[in-house]
């Protein structure tokens, strides 16, 4: 008895370490697995000369078909226009990293000097807080201002995720009104929010209820005034 007494006391005591490495490892693994699974600046590809990549979707929202035709109208701007537009999804920021903070950098490493800058609008969306920012050269202002690229930002792109989330359908959208402006056509605006809220309800009110619940008291006792005097009627005949 002594003796398996000690072989236990033994085994704990080896136990005991192997269970803190094994919980060290844990907590260490998902330390270490938090900081990846956000997007840094340094993960987003740089541009080459002559990159005709309009849309970079690391967040993984959009559909094959709806990348497809929002490059091919930021490809036909390009060549109508010479400037450049380029979305950017994200899933997830670094710590202490904005939208706003993410898009200036990522605007800055694709075209540090001025002259590259003038003629590109960058337009970038965090999936996991779908909050959006966009970033405009200075020749490309005379056309979409400061204000109609934060309407895009927080309006064309922002009312549709409100809705339910419809990645496709913002940046669609995006395109299409940046598209429109930047070809010297009149601002077709922010899309209507539409008001879900119902004016005239579809249910009873008290009153109603109430003179209902009436009704069918009424009747009831117009029904057990009817049936009582019979069956009382027919119990008696029953014992004459």
């Amino acid at each position: 008895m002594t003796r398996l007494l000690k072989q236990l006391f033994n085994w704990r005591n080896y136990l005991q370490p192997a269970a803190i490495a094994i919980a060290i490892v844990l907590i260490a693994s998902q330390i270490a697995v938090l900081p990846a699974l956000a997007t840094g600046v340094y993960e987003i590809p740089m541009l080459s000369a002559g990159d005709r990549t309009w849309v970079f979707d690391k967040g993984d929202v959009l559909s094959r078909s709806s990348e497809s035709n929002i490059s091919s109208v930021l490809d036909t701007l390009e060549q109508k226009t010479g400037k450049q537009v380029r979305f950017v999804t994200i899933h997830r920021l670094d710590y202490g990293e904005t939208t706003a903070t993410f898009t200036d950098q990522l605007f800055e490493q694709w075209f540090p000097a001025k002259e590259d800058q003038t003629n590109q609008i960058l337009l970038v969306l965090d999936t996991v807080t779908n909050s959006a920012a966009i970033r405009t050269g200075e020749g490309v202002k005379s056309l979409l201002s400061d204000e109609i690229a934060q309407s895009v930002a927080g309006e064309t792109v922002q009312v549709p995720l409100r809705e339910a989330n419809k990645y496709n359908e913002a940046f669609t959208a995006a395109s299409s009104r940046i598209a429109t402006v930047m070809s010297g056509e009149p601002d077709p605006g922010a899309p209507k929010v539409v008001d879900n809220i119902q004016v005239e309800g579809t249910f009873k009110t008290a009153e109603e209820t109430d003179q209902g619940n009436a009704t069918v008291i009424v009747v009831v006792l117009l029904v057990l005034a009817t049936v009582i005097p019979m069956v009382t009627y027919f119990w008696y005949q029953g014992f004459s």
